[in-house]
Formats: C-alpha cells, structure tokens, sequence
C-alpha cells in the first residue's frame, strides 16, 4: 500500500437487507478512523520545530574558503610563523539582493568567500563591510533572482528557559539543527586578548566549529541571535549576539552614506513595537535632505516607498543602491496621525561631515581624561591618559579591536592627556598621512597598533 494512503475494499452484496446495510456502515466507520488517525500522525509530527527550521532554513548559507593565519599578536605587530586552513562557517540572508550576515572572523583574511544557498547553487562573494568590535559581517553575492530572507524576531523580550533553535554548517555538515533552551542572558565571555563580547545570549543548544554566523531561532522561526562562540573544554555551553544588537550594527555597515556615498540626513533609532512598529526620528541632520521634508524628530517612520520599516536596517535597505537625486515617500506616524512626505537623496559629500570632537569624527573614539594615579589595576609613571568610553562601529579604533575601558596613552611621539593632545597629533598627521601609531593600556598591560583613518 503506498506511504500515506489508506484503501478500504468492501464486498458489496446486493441486497437491500438491515444486515448489508449495517455492514457498509461500519466499513464506512472504520475507513474515516482510519484516514482520520493517519491524518493526525502526520500533523503530530510536524511539530513547531519542524514549522520553524522550514520556515527559516532557505535563508542559511555555508560560507567556506582558504586563509592565512597569523602567529602571535597582531596588535604587538609580532607577525611569526603563518599558516594557510580552510575555514569554515554559516551566513543568513538580511536583503533579498543578496546581502548576508556572517561573523567577522568567519570571513577574516578568506581570500576567496566561497557561499553555497540551501538548494545547492554557488557563489563568489565579496567582503561589503565589517566591525571587529562586534564580530560581524555582511558580505554579497549575486544570485540573479530574489533570495528568501531570514525573519528577524526582537532580542529585547528573550526569556531564560525558552526553546531555541541552531542552525549552520558545523564541523562541514551544512545545515545542520541542534535544538536547546536559552540558559542564560547578558553573559560577557573573553576569546582571546583582543577579543571580548559584551551582552550575548547562552544556549545549550549545540554550537560547533562551523556554526559561527549562523542564526539561533525562536520556536516562532525567527532569527534571535546569531551565533558566535563555544567556550573551549566545555559541553552544553554555547553563544549567541543578541539579534536586536546585531541588526543596528548591520544598519551602520549598510548606511547608504557608507556603501553609495549618498545621504538623507534622518537620524533614528528603534522605536516601540507595539502598538505600531517603525523607527523612531532622534535628529534630522542640518542641512540634508531630509531637513526640508517636514519631518521632525520624534516622529515614527513605518514605511519607505511603501516598504515596510521596522528597524534601522529597514531604512538602510530601501535606500540601498538608490541614486542621488531620486526621491523617496515615507510615512511616518506624529501624536496618532499619519503623514506622507517626500525626500530627495543627495550624494554625500565627504568634507560636510559632523562637527563632533576629533576624535570622535575621525577615531571613533569617546574619550575622559584620567590621571595616572587612577588608571585602573595599574602601577605606571604615565602622567594621565583616556580612557575610552565608547567605540564607534566600523572605525578606525573598532578595526583595531579598542575597547570600552582601555586607556590610550600615547599616539604618534607624543603622549595623550587631554583630547587636546589627540586634535593636535591628527591636524599634524593630516593630509595623505593616514596611519597613526598608538599606545593604549588595557589591565595594566601595554598594547600598540595603527589607526587606520578613512580617506
């Protein structure tokens, strides 16, 4: 008998008589139980795991290629013995065109980035952008036709107990499903000197070599992380960056001002998503295109062009690969009204950029002057330095891996105890000078490296 259908056969004997009809009854019973019961096996096995995996699963990628690796540290510029290995990861389409979020690391110093699509078809990617910060990175293929993208749940209302769902291309066995609970949020977990991860999500949810980049799913199918790490030794114990976390970083490396040297001048940032979705309106840039457009800040943008906004991201994606003078509609949401405005892009010109501190516009740095009495663990003859208070996504001093708390002593030959000294050192090695050496103190521990400031 085929897999999936059930066949009765009666003998029908002609007759009209109390007993034949009694008997096409109960046959007639029997074959509705029957189908009925194989009905409900089959619906019972498609489980909300199976539903979430399907509807997820064709926006996994594999990511795979050759790189070289490094002896010793590089921020101590000790390059030692190098050594070629063929890499391994997992990607997850955010862009229908083709754009994929991966791990930095995944893709770091991959010569050829090798991405292999859930049915099989390959692709050469490139490298679009990256932030050594967060360990992240969105690379681009062209796949000629319109990709299936990954649903992006929130990180913002994850619960300690809740199932979870890992899904990548671990040790090579591409699209594998590991499934876990989240065991614990907010964890802070060191890899090596230069990297540390600040707010990610612990699952026991089995996580390999290979896995890294790929995205960890409610039951619901929705990416709720993107995983990044298994602590070395230890079983059960996996990790994952915060959706939420991963999805604004993904807005700064695909902000059209950086990828199309175009500008609307909107400045936002998540808005609430209940009762509405949409992006909230922190700043309109002075003098941008949106600065005409009526918007104003507090405003709730929830479509472009029709196109639904629900985040950052969205706004960069409707925008991406637009060109200047094009204009766009948006609709946004002021004190429960709806209102429709048009914006014209421009290109973005590169010396009308912000007025914020040196250091800020041209490092990425935030910085406080300390003395050297209150360095932190540290015992030193430095006069005072800057300790970092925040790092900027995607510049020069996220490239170099500068993190929250290091103290930057020195750069270039002089030393570094006000932003002062920083304006100074960057007007002095302006112009077709754009590597600046640095010193920074990271728990007592000396470091230097380069600045790399964007042209």
């Amino acid at each position: 008998m085929p897999r999936g259908r059930v066949d009765l056969f009666v003998r029908w004997a002609p007759g009209n008589d109390a007993r034949s009809q009694r008997a096409l009854l109960v046959a007639t019973t029997l074959a509705c139980m029957l189908l009925a019961s194989h009905s409900r096996a089959s619906e019972l096995r498609r489980t909300a795991f199976v539903r979430a995996i399907d509807r997820a699963r064709p926006s996994v990628v594999n990511i795979d290629g050759q790189k070289t690796l490094h002896g010793g540290d590089r921020s101590r510029a000790h390059a030692e013995e190098e050594r070629q290995v063929h890499g391994m990861g997992t990607g997850v389409i955010i862009d229908e065109r083709g754009y994929i979020m991966t791990n930095h690391h995944v893709v770091d110093g991959v010569r050829q980035i090798h991405v292999t699509l859930e049915d099989g078809r390959e692709f050469l990617a490139d490298l679009v952008a990256h932030d050594v910060a967060t360990d992240l990175a969105i690379v681009k293929i062209d796949a000629l036709r319109t990709l299936t993208t990954v649903p992006v749940g929130t990180s913002s209302d994850l619960m300690t107990g809740e199932p979870v769902i890992a899904v990548g291309n671990a040790y090579g066995y591409d699209h594998t499903v590991t499934r876990g609970i989240i065991s614990a949020l907010h964890r802070r977990v060191r890899v090596s000197d230069l990297q540390e991860y600040e707010d990610l999500i612990q699952t026991d949810a089995s996580i390999n070599p290979g896995n890294s980049g790929g995205p960890l799913l409610n039951i619901d199918g929705e990416m709720i992380g993107i995983n990044v790490a298994v602590r070395a030794g230890a079983h059960g114990i996996g990790f994952a960056i915060p959706a939420d976390i991963a999805m604004d970083v993904a807005a700064e490396m695909l902000n059209i001002r950086r990828v199309d040297r175009n500008w609307h001048g909107l400045v936002v940032e998540p808005g609430p998503r209940e009762p509405r979705p949409g992006v909230m309106v922190r700043k309109i840039e002075n003098a941008s295109p949106a600065a005409t457009s009526g918007l104003t800040p507090g405003d709730l943008i929830t479509s472009v062009d029709h196109r639904r906004v629900e985040r950052p991201l969205d706004l960069e994606l409707a925008l991406l690969g637009r060109n200047a003078g094009e204009s766009f509609e948006v609709t946004a949401m002021r004190e429960n009204q709806e209102i429709k405005t048009k914006v014209v892009l421009a290109q973005w010109n590169t010396s009308g950029g912000s007025r914020t501190d040196p250091a800020w516009r041209e490092l990425g740095l935030r910085l406080k002057p300390v003395r050297g009495d209150e360095f932190p663990q540290s015992q030193t003859n430095y006069r005072g330095g800057l300790e970092v208070l925040a790092v900027r996504p995607l510049s020069p001093a996220a490239e170099q891996g500068i993190r929250r708390g290091d103290i930057l002593v020195g750069m270039h030959i002089y030393e570094t105890v006000s932003l002062e000294n920083v304006e100074y050192v960057l007007k002095q090695n302006s112009g077709d000078q754009r590597q600046v050496k640095y010193y920074i103190l990271r728990a007592a521990e000396p470091f230097y490296g380069f600045f790399l400031r964007k042209p």
